[in-house]
């Protein structure tokens, strides 16, 4: 397990609520956690529990791995890639953008990482079957210059 970096972690989640719009009184009630608590977390005095985080990742409307991740306790996934967790980061921590929209463009952007993932599975399986002996353009069509012994010689 990582060591916890608090101060990181109380800096964020201060982000966050200011970005959610809450008070601390607000967030420790909505999380179930007290009030001096959550000020305690977010000064960077106290490390919160896996629990803790999960409940102030619900009452913020964020994934749970995110504050993971900025706790040290997680390592950022490999699936996703440091690029993809920096963009989630950015997404979530943006002010400018509200909640909804936020859950919105994750679950567009995750789509998009899918789908994508898909289909460069899909091709690479492709390319390994054809081994790189694609057949010549228009071979297995019938498309070409040769034409039947019917038609040579006829005018259309």
């Amino acid at each position: 397990m990582a060591s916890i970096h608090v101060g990181n972690l109380g800096e964020f989640l201060r982000e966050q609520r200011r970005s959610a719009r809450l008070s601390l009184r607000q967030l420790a009630d909505a999380a179930g956690v007290s009030n001096p608590y959550l000020s305690q977390i977010e000064r960077g005095l106290r490390k919160p529990s896996a629990e803790i985080l999960q409940q102030l990742a619900k009452a913020l409307r964020i994934s749970a791995e995110t504050l993971y991740v900025q706790a040290g306790i997680l390592d950022e996934r490999r699936s996703d890639g440091a690029d993809g967790m920096a963009v989630h980061t950015a997404i979530l921590t943006d002010p400018a953008i509200s909640e909804r929209q936020k859950q919105v463009l994750l679950q567009i952007y995750d789509s998009f990482r899918k789908e994508n993932a898909r289909d460069d599975a899909g091709g690479q399986a492709e390319e390994e079957q054809t081994n790189g002996d694609a057949p010549r353009p228009g071979a297995a069509t019938g498309e070409g210059d040769a034409k039947p012994a019917s038609d040579r010689g006829r005018t259309p």
